[in-house]
């Protein structure tokens, strides 16, 4: 379990293809890491494979998570966003996050407003239910605040595909690999896994 709240930003020192799969190698500034402990590596749930004391550490990467999420993007000399998981006693200043990613979305634009940021992004319209203004996303492992949420087909999306956008404040700007992203980068999304129980409950109650 995660809070989406970014605590390093890793640096990929490399990055194999094993036939379908992907091993990388990264130094994430953590220097008490455990074999088998769980990383939210992009907002991305992995397992720690080995890691020596200086922090570096390896991440197999199946298939099945390169086929459901954008980790397959990630190339050596890349930055991407870290996050322990949780402990009883941690704060929960984002929302409750798995790391479990419901979808990939696209950058649109960045505009800049003052000190802040505007971005929007391109969403898969199966995710439009589960999101509300002022509602909580997670955008490659940050918790964010959605200031709007779109119609699929509206906005100049194509009919299986929604906008949304949201204001970056300058701290998350600087500290999260937000500003490393280019018009047409991948995202992973992983929507608030309770508006995903309600779906449910109402469904099968």
């Amino acid at each position: 379990m995660f809070s989406g709240i970014i605590e390093h930003q890793g640096h990929v020192s490399a990055a194999r293809r094993l036939d379908r799969d992907l091993d990388i190698t990264v130094a994430t500034g953590i220097p008490d890491l455990s074999l088998g402990e769980s990383i939210a590596v992009n907002g991305v749930c992995l397992t720690v494979t080995s890691f020596d004391a200086a922090g570096t550490a390896t991440f197999f990467i199946s298939s099945e998570t390169l086929d459901r999420t954008a980790l397959g993007r990630i190339e050596a000399g890349h930055r991407v966003n870290l996050e322990r998981a949780v402990t009883p006693a941690t704060r929960l200043s984002g929302h409750i996050v798995q790391g479990h990613v419901d979808g990939t979305g696209r950058l649109l634009a960045v505009e800049q407003v003052g000190e802040a940021r505007h971005i929007t992004f391109s969403i898969p319209a199966r995710l439009r239910r589960y999101l509300v203004e002022k509602g909580s996303i997670t955008i490659d492992g940050i918790s964010l605040t959605l200031n709007t949420v779109g119609e699929p087909g509206a906005d100049g999306c194509p009919p299986d595909a929604f906008r949304i956008a949201l204001m970056i404040i300058p701290h998350t700007w600087e500290h999260t690999t937000l500003g490393t992203l280019k018009a047409g980068n991948a995202v992973n999304i992983e929507v608030d896994v309770i508006a995903k129980y309600v779906e449910s409950v109402c469904q099968y109650r």
